[in-house]
């Protein structure tokens, strides 16, 4: 892990804060009603790609990861995440998928080591530009990235994005076309990109799954 690669302001208070709710981001209610919409599209999208080494970007206490591990049984998963705390829940849940500690910036793999890179309610926190770099650098020729992320529409929605985009802001949720530009310039080709389907409006969390295929 490279300790000099961009990472968004405060990122340590974010990590840190993280390792407390490591418990807390676990509970039944807190997965049902955020991250498993998500989860359920990206388990989907990477069943018809048929993916064997696939990486979990952002996995927090390794839901998702697991999950891929379980149902797919890909030849390889892995989890990787900046939060020690959650790396912790997340080793204890399953000892089938290979857990790393790292940013998105940096990502411990060789280049074009895998097939399958994929990243649910996580990206916001991301040096975006930095992180996509990164998986345009791992990801190898003809495969799949699978980025959902929160998405906010409205009158402000635009001048708050702006502010955000400065890497010195903790977090930024980007405009679709700005997801789908990021992927473009790195080396993707956009397959798909659509609202996640939620049990709730999607103006509560209003989120968005992009496909991408590596050149």
């Amino acid at each position: 892990m490279n300790s000099t690669a961009p990472t968004r302001g405060f990122n340590d208070v974010i990590t840190g804060s993280f390792d407390r709710l490591a418990r807390v981001y676990d509970t039944a209610l807190v997965q049902q009603v955020f991250y498993r919409p998500p989860q359920d599209e990206t388990i989907a999208e990477l069943r018809r790609n048929r993916s064997r080494r696939i990486a979990d970007i952002g996995c927090g206490t390794g839901i998702l990861a697991s999950r891929i591990q379980r149902e797919l049984r890909p030849e390889q998963v892995f989890g990787v995440d900046a939060s020690p705390g959650m790396l912790e829940q997340a080793r204890a849940r399953n000892p089938l998928v290979t857990w790393l500690h790292s940013a998105a910036e940096s990502l411990p793999f060789d280049d074009g080591a895998l097939d399958a890179l994929v990243t649910t309610t996580a990206f916001h926190f991301f040096d975006q530009r930095a992180a996509v770099a990164e998986f345009a650098r791992v990801v190898g020729a003809g495969g799949l990235v699978v980025v959902a992320t929160m998405h906010y529409s409205g009158p402000l929605a635009r001048g708050i994005q702006q502010v955000t985009r400065n890497s010195f802001a903790p977090a930024h949720a980007p405009a679709p076309d700005e997801t789908r530009d990021l992927l473009r310039d790195a080396g993707f080709d956009v397959l798909d990109q659509r609202k996640v389907h939620r049990p709730l409006p999607n103006r509560l969390i209003p989120d968005v799954i992009t496909l991408g295929r590596r050149r």
